[in-house]
């Protein structure tokens, strides 16, 4: 049997609470004996990749596991139905990565029940480069608008605007008509990038990092977060009455430091969003968005493509707080 690269991520022989990953040469029989069988030409990194690849805990729940939590491909092999051989498919969250070989290796099977076909508009790089943060996006501004919010509320506030899920939210609002807010770091050097994805305004973070009031000032319609920590709280605090804020990730803090206030004086509703185990329907939901409203040109501004190769150390640049944008893995490069 033939073997192929992948991105594997063990139990650190000196240290079994301590985890390091490297790219291997494995052959099928490494993989689970899953329905779908998969060649993999794209993946892409994202901030659990990211932790894997660099040996982190919180992510990867068995070991040897295949990191990556996208994968786009093509089927060459199928026990269900739904799928045959030649079919372009993508997958994105669902266990891969974590607790299921992912997509950093040039195959893969799978379950069929999240797999979905790359939809049109988009290339199967494309699809790469949306990938869970894409999803995550979209699934966001779902649930806000699920809540209520219409684009003629007011202002919407994004953190992490320059990353990959703050990106595809910021340009998803904006072709919707939302008074789209991004929050940056680096403001200066983001600005005029954010205002091309569909930012109405930018606001520099250092205005929502400090320890402020338990509720402030009535600002925003709504937000979506994917920071966390002193910011999430600060942002519960300053939103307007019944509106709302879907949460994502904790690039800051899994803490809250807030209180009920927002909640109880104001009817705020904080909305969690899950990426990981979601419903086929909300899955192809959020891929319809994605389709109607993400410009595959702008997506193609947003992103770079570096080999597989390359993963570990774009992960690195990537929690060093050097990454943009979206960045897909050429799997077969």
């Amino acid at each position: 049997m033939s073997t192929f690269p992948a991105w594997v991520v063990r139990e650190d022989p000196a240290n079994p609470k301590r985890r390091r990953a490297a790219l291997e040469e494995i052959d099928e029989t490494a993989l689970d004996d899953l329905p779908v069988a998969i060649d993999v030409t794209h993946s892409s990194l994202n901030y659990k990749d990211a932790l894997a690849l660099g040996g982190r805990p919180g992510v990867v729940r068995r070991t040897p596991l295949v990191a990556g939590i996208d994968l786009v491909g093509e089927v060459t092999a199928s026990l269900d139905d739904r799928f045959a051989p030649g079919d372009a498919v993508m997958l994105h969250g669902a266990g891969l990565g974590e607790d299921r070989h992912g997509g950093l290796a040039r195959r893969a099977r799978v379950d069929a029940d999240a797999l979905l076909p790359v939809p049109a508009p988009f290339t199967s790089a494309q699809a790469a480069a949306i990938g869970t943060a894409g999803l995550t996006a979209a699934l966001a501004v779902l649930a806000l608008e699920r809540h209520g919010l219409r684009s003629d509320a007011g202002p919407v506030l994004v953190t992490g605007a320059s990353g990959g899920a703050g990106s595809i939210a910021l340009a998803l609002l904006g072709v919707a008509g939302y008074e789209a807010v991004a929050v940056t770091g680096r403001p200066e050097e983001m600005g005029e990038r954010l205002r091309s994805l569909g930012a109405a305004d930018v606001l520099d973070r250092s205005e929502l990092e400090a320890e402020g009031r338990p509720l402030a000032a009535q600002r925003w319609a709504g937000a979506v977060d994917g920071v966390g920590g002193r910011i999430l709280a600060n942002i519960l605090a300053g939103t307007r009455t019944d509106g709302a804020v879907a949460a994502y990730g904790l690039a800051a803090s899994p803490d809250l430091p807030a209180t009920v206030l927002p909640f109880i004086l104001r009817g705020v509703s904080l909305l969690g969003v899950n990426s990981v185990e979601i419903s086929r329907p909300l899955r192809e939901a959020a891929w319809d968005r994605l389709a109607r409203d993400l410009d595959p040109a702008l997506l193609d501004a947003l992103t770079r493509t570096v080999p597989l190769g390359a993963a570990q150390e774009t992960a690195r640049e990537l929690l060093e707080g050097k990454g943009a944008g979206r960045i897909v893995i050429d799997v077969q490069g």
